[in-house]
């Protein structure tokens, strides 16, 4: 099963799996075509956007669960 954690880039974490992308917008974070994207792990763009990167990370990993990743 693929999982994410707060040390993986944004773009890895959407070539993973499309659908995490409107999860990270949904938790406003709307700068995935940003070039920070490229560089930036998940908990420094949660730091930047104040947003609780162990939540975000929980709620990607549930989604990957229920498809079966």
């Amino acid at each position: 099963m693929k999982q994410v954690t707060k040390d993986m880039n944004i773009r890895e974490m959407v070539l993973m799996d499309e659908g995490i992308a409107e999860i990270l917008m949904g938790a406003g974070m709307h700068c995935l075509g940003c070039m920070m994207s490229h560089f930036e792990n998940l908990e420094q763009a949660c730091a930047v956007h104040g947003i609780d990167a162990d939540a975000l990370v929980d709620q990607v990993n549930e989604y990957l669960e229920a498809q079966g990743e």
